[in-house]
């Protein structure tokens, strides 16, 4: 019988195993790093402890400190939710060793799925469809292209892409330490890669009285940095191909759980190409990051079937079948642009409007403050119904109305995406962000406009109201939007606001909202800001997504100045590697300082030819945002 469960995670999985147990009428225990200590998840348990520390290693990969705290909270049960410890055996042997019950499949199933030489190697022996593994050692031209894997874990860690054989000892060695911080196992191993692959997976939910259900298929073509960015049920592929193709996917997913004895929920991952065939990627020991998809398509609670099939209950009643289409966006905390780069801070506003035929999985809210331990996710928004194309439509413009301030996230090119006609028509392949470069993927923000409104709400502050009848001289603001600088002259004339360069006529400037009329149509701007004195900063969302900008000072200070040529760190994070020395000659773009932030490597490079002349860092060295790197001095 389990009456108190405790969620061995964060965010917004622990949030949404906490929604199940409330229903069921199951007390709750959250465990918190220092680092997320005024989270959402922390107050909505019945009870929380403290794990001392704020990296991952030294608090949620601690299973003695979490099993202690399951016992002195008075739980019976432990969730471990996605990431972290939830496919790790050995955290699910000593939960039993515990007495307490382990809402999982058995540790024999996580060892063996865990590994993805021996996974593959189990799954050929019973008939599942497999790509061949490749000697890291013995790789020939003819081989290439080939995917570089970590052998433990998953989320796309561990994983490098080689297109030539001299790129494959570095591919191997950054795959490898990448993987041995991620999950403590720096084996590797090479696949070949299919370049227009899909990716599609089965969920399965199985109980110890041999029922094995497949609940329909998923797809995740979209990824970045092979993790996903967009899922949906059913999948396009197998739609488009018809035929028995779900029915050997589904068929495969069952046999791959029926080969290791698997208990409880699970995902088998494969990789699918246009003429049907497909073969085994890995099993997922766990509920996945877009389980809610199939639970809208299906209306099954996966969570609520993990607790009944811990509790030793039998699945009951007819396999669940795919009624409807649900499309599921992952809100990262990053700048597609640059390169996926993660994003920190406080999320001043963080608002997504929830209409009929959207969900929203979230893991945090206005005053968050987003850091560099964990994972850039903020949240999953999920739309569904009736129509695939109503739903992708559904989405992006429930994603083009949320308001996300004081963090930049991937919403524009979650929303562009949705709408590529690629996606509308279902034939989006693992490729579509090399095919569509998210620089140029997502529309390009006005930010000239942006910077009007932004000056008119400034001047609705420090004036207060409306128009003068007697004309005066111009008025000048100036914003920094990225690396640019835009300067805003206008004046309010007899015939109203006059803007150097533009167009327009006010009909309405409040702080916090602007209506102008361009073109012989209103449009409304809405106007976020944060900060003070002398370092404020503005969102402004409009017709076309939002604009961040910040005030520039009218006074700035020199001391400020960044040096020509010098590095700066873009986010808080590690120094894993450096790849010069000071006196180094380098070239543009040559790779000079790695990150480590957020479970991922970042690297840094020289942003033009010259001298390594000062590199003020070492490996190992924790930095700041902002903090110098290198500086590049010509040569």
């Amino acid at each position: 019988m389990i009456t108190s469960v405790l969620v061995a995670n964060r965010g917004e999985i622990a949030r949404r195993v906490f929604a199940t147990c409330r229903q069921r009428g199951l007390a709750t225990v959250a465990v918190f790093s220092d680092a997320d200590k005024d989270q959402p998840h922390v107050r909505e348990a019945d009870s929380a402890i403290r794990l001392p520390g704020l990296s991952a290693a030294d608090t949620y990969l601690q299973a003695d400190l979490i099993i202690a705290a399951a016992k002195k909270a008075n739980a019976d049960a432990i969730h471990p939710g996605y990431g972290f410890l939830s496919e790790n055996a050995d955290f699910a042997r000593k939960v039993k060793a515990a007495g307490l019950t382990w809402i999982g499949p058995t540790p024999e199933a996580i060892e063996v799925m865990g590994s993805k030489i021996e996974s593959k190697r189990r799954m050929a022996v019973a008939g599942v469809p497999v790509l061949d593994r490749l000697d890291v050692a013995t790789v020939k031209k003819e081989d290439l292209p080939i995917l570089v894997k970590a052998s433990a874990g998953g989320g796309g860690r561990g994983m490098r892409i080689v297109r030539a054989l001299d790129e494959l000892p570095d591919a191997v060695a950054s795959a490898a330490r990448e993987a041995a911080a991620a999950f403590g196992d720096p084996t590797v191993f090479c696949e070949r890669y299919l370049e227009r692959g899909h990716h599609v997976e089965v969920q399965v939910m199985a109980d110890e009285h041999g029922t094995i259900w497949a609940l329909g298929e998923r797809e995740c073509s979209l990824q970045r940095r092979h993790q996903k960015v967009i899922e949906e049920a059913p999948s396009p592929l197998v739609e488009r191909i018809g035929g028995d193709l779900r029915a050997r996917l589904l068929r495969a997913g069952r046999d791959a759980a029926a080969a290791v004895g698997y208990r409880g929920a699970g995902t088998v991952e494969f990789l699918a190409d246009e003429a049907g065939n497909f073969w085994f990627l890995e099993m997922n020991t766990r509920l996945q990051v877009e389980h809610p998809v199939t639970e809208c398509v299906t209306g099954v609670d996966l969570v609520g079937l993990q607790l009944d099939v811990a509790a030793g209950r039998k699945l009951s009643g007819p396999e669940p079948k795919i009624d409807g289409y649900a499309i599921e966006a992952r809100l990262y905390a990053e700048d597609p642009a640059a390169d996926w780069r993660p994003q920190t801070g406080t999320l001043v506003t963080f608002d997504i409007p929830t209409t009929d035929g959207i969900r929203l999985d979230s893991g945090v809210e206005s005053g968050s403050v987003v850091g560099t331990h964990y994972d850039a996710m903020l949240a999953k928004v999920i739309a569904y119904g009736n129509d695939r194309e109503t739903v992708a439509r559904r989405l992006a413009a429930t994603l083009r109305r949320s308001r996300i301030h004081g963090v930049t996230t991937n919403r524009d090119l979650l929303v562009a995406s949705l709408l590529h006609p690629t996606f509308l028509d279902g034939t989006a392949s693992t490729a579509f962000y090399a095919d569509n470069l998210p620089a140029t993927l997502a529309p390009k923000s006005d930010a000239r406009t942006a910077a009007v409104v932004a000056a008119l709400a400034d001047w609705a502050i420090s004036k207060g109201r409306g128009f003068r009848n007697i004309p005066v001289g111009h008025r000048s603001r100036s914003y920094h939007h990225g690396e640019d600088e835009i300067e805003v002259r206008y004046r309010f004339g007899r015939e109203g606001l006059e803007v150097d360069g533009m167009a327009a006529s006010l009909v309405e400037a409040a702080a916090d909202r602007v209506v102008l009329e361009v073109d012989g149509v209103q449009r409304t701007w809405l106007v976020g800001r944060y900060g003070e004195d002398d370092d404020v900063c503005l969102v402004i969302d409009g017709p076309q997504g939002s604009v961040g900008l910040r005030r520039v000072p009218r006074f700035p200070d020199p001391a400020a100045q960044i040096p020509s040529g010098a590095l700066v760190a873009p986010m808080p994070g590690t120094v894993v590697r450096v790849g010069a020395k000071e006196g180094d000659q380098v070239t543009a773009g040559q790779p000079l300082v790695w990150l480590e932030a957020m479970k991922m490597e970042h690297a840094v490079h020289a942003p033009a030819d010259g001298v390594l002349a000062s590199l003020p860092v070492v490996v190992g060295q924790q930095v700041t945002q902002g903090t110098p790197l290198a500086v590049v001095a010509p040569a």
